[in-house]
């Protein structure tokens, strides 16, 4: 475990007097950093840091404009700083912290930061789940995780009187994507508390470090609490949800429908793309590459035989040898790909990470409403490895020819892999754990599903148009998302036009387009994340010619874990100097 040792109050924002630029900045790195674990105490735990073991943190619109006032005096300790006496690795430093501060700043200016959850994240779902990145090996992790229990209460009262802000300012979720919200709720209500997913650190076997009549103790006060106050409160919030927040769902599915909605989601744009481009340029981006991977798909639709590309699609959607008859089947054959990908990776990475990951079912009570897989970032502090979820739910809609490229963006090469080894890097906390940004995250992870193709998964026809289903469903994003928020689609125009052209199912491209509406902006950085990677992976095939090594290539682009599109692009150009430069 890493204790969090603060020098001074992480509250003294007065500008330091020293005259080392960089020493100033690693100073003010750190103070950002401890106060961002202060406000975050779940993922401080996740991270080792036990000086909030027992808090879950503020959720109130007060907490949203204490943070945005710290950020701002950060802001002008880190301008107080001369950038031009700090070095390269410090101007980069200085530049992703300035980002991440302006980001706060501007977010809690706009009427949309009431808006508290989406059809993919929820504060009920995210606290059922704060187990799962929680150590439990000792008596105080228990101790720690109950009084956090028994604090549920309050931090759903808090996160109703946002939403009710959300409410009354008509800020609130489109309709239209909330079918079945209520389940996600009402599914945590257990009649047995043991199977609560509350209740799973007790469910586990007993750690070694605590007593048996310490663990039966502390599992009877968790039960307690279940009962007591979690569930009294679920209820709460369903009857709230159900005579409250439903009824008020805006009837449009676009963010730029909602007071100050159309600057908001430009800053989405700017947010989640890192890039200046408009969401017109965005949207025809997204034509062209659609219509690039169409005639792939028909290429790939001839050679397996069929008359069309629909012909061939209508039958991946269709036949039963595709599917899965038993979530455990479906779980068999995602362990059996992603140890064949576990084999191939050192042909691409002249690096790896140490930590591990796992592969796990997406809850059942949230699987039928969100998307087909995701990954949970594992923590090496305190010995949690990834986790690769998946979702076993409508198995007719879940196929074996999307697993590959599924597994590769996931898992490794993707988003495990990325992450795992950011964690390892000689960088800042700050960077280490709370740099995280979407196009690089996410692009990647497209970018990884096109390493499948050197990796040889692709091997039949129908995996071939499963990787390409995948990416024409990031490329309809860019479509689809812009469509949506900026030029006034109606959600099932989104259907239509993922129907048209992509091989996802029905139930997959419901979920999708949900998660589109009520998330704005995110789903636009896989793609443009991804086009930039292979646009730098083309200059540097071209610069250095047979000098070029792709491992090496790899390593050079996750060798300073997440960083803003602009960033990637100088990284490269400085890697592709130093190798002509070894003559």
């Amino acid at each position: 475990m890493r204790k969090l040792l603060l020098a001074g109050s992480i509250l003294a924002f007065a500008v330091p007097a020293h005259a080392d630029a960089n020493g100033d900045l690693v100073t003010l790195v750190n103070d950002v950093w401890a106060a961002s674990l202060k406000e975050q105490p779940v993922y401080a735990s996740a991270l080792g840091v036990n000086d909030y073991a027992s808090e879950l943190g503020d959720y109130t619109l007060a907490a949203q404009d204490r943070r945005a006032a710290d950020a701002a005096k950060f802001l002008t300790r880190l301008n107080a700083i001369p950038s031009d006496s700090l070095n390269a690795a410090s101007k980069v430093e200085a530049g992703i912290l300035r980002r991440a501060l302006n980001s706060t700043i501007e977010g809690n200016s706009f009427g949309q930061r009431v808006i508290n959850f989406t059809t993919y994240s929820s504060w009920h779902q995210q606290l059922a789940g704060m187990a799962q990145n929680l150590p439990f090996r000792t008596k105080a992790d228990f101790e720690s995780y109950n009084a956090r229990l028994a604090q549920y209460a309050r931090v759903n009262d808090e996160n109703i009187a946002v939403a009710n802000v959300a409410i009354k300012g008509k800020y609130t979720q489109p309709c239209v994507t909330l079918k079945g919200f209520e389940g996600t709720i009402s599914g945590l209500i257990t009649t047995d508390v043991n199977t609560s997913r509350f209740y799973e650190p007790y469910a586990a076997k007993r750690p070694a470090g605590i007593s048996e009549a310490d663990f039966a103790s502390l599992a009877k006060a968790a039960e307690t609490t279940i009962r007591t106050v979690i569930h009294p409160a679920l209820n709460k919030q369903l009857a709230w949800y159900t005579a409250s927040y439903k009824p008020a769902c805006a009837t449009a599915p676009g963010v730029s429908a909602q007071p100050g909605g159309d600057k908001y989601y430009a800053f989405r744009v700017r947010e989640e793309t890192t890039t200046s481009l408009t969401a017109e340029q965005i949207h025809q981006i997204g034509l062209n590459e659609v219509a690039r991977i169409r005639a792939e798909m028909i290429e790939v639709a001839t050679k397996a035989g069929y008359p069309s590309r629909e012909a061939f699609i209508q039958h991946l959607r269709t036949d039963p040898q595709y599917y899965a008859k038993t979530p455990e089947e479906l779980m068999e054959k995602v362990a059996r790909v992603t140890k064949i990908i576990d084999g191939k990776m050192p042909t691409l990475f002249g690096r790896l990470p140490r930590l591990p990951y796992g592969i796990k079912e997406i809850p059942a009570e949230t699987a039928e409403g969100t998307t087909t897989a995701y990954y949970n970032q594992g923590s090496p502090e305190i010995g949690i490895s990834g986790t690769y979820f998946v979702n076993t739910s409508k198995l007719n809609q879940r196929p074996f020819w999307e697993i590959p490229a599924l597994s590769v963006h996931e898992a490794v090469p993707g988003h495990h892999n990325q992450i795992a080894l950011q964690q390892e890097l000689p960088l800042s906390d700050f960077r280490k754990y709370g740099a995280f940004f979407t196009a690089f995250t996410e692009g990647w992870g497209l970018y990884s599903e096109r390493l499948g193709i050197e990796m040889g998964l692709y091997d039949t026809p129908a995996k071939d148009m499963g990787r390409l289903s995948y990416e024409m469903w990031r490329a309809c994003r860019l479509v689809v998302d812009t469509g949506i928020h900026a030029k006034g689609w109606s959600k099932q125009q989104a259907i239509d036009f993922m129907t048209e052209n992509s091989a996802l199912s029905a139930a997959n491209i419901e979920a999708e387009v949900n998660r589109y509406i009520s998330w704005p902006g995110q789903a636009l950085a896989y793609k443009l994340g991804e086009l930039k990677i292979r646009e730098l992976r083309t200059m540097a095939t071209k610069e250095l010619g047979p000098k070029f090594n792709l491992a090496a290539f790899h390593d050079a682009v996750l060798g300073q874990g997440s960083v803003p599109l602009d960033v990637l692009e100088q990284q490269i150009k400085d890697w592709v100097a130093a190798e002509k430069a070894k003559g």
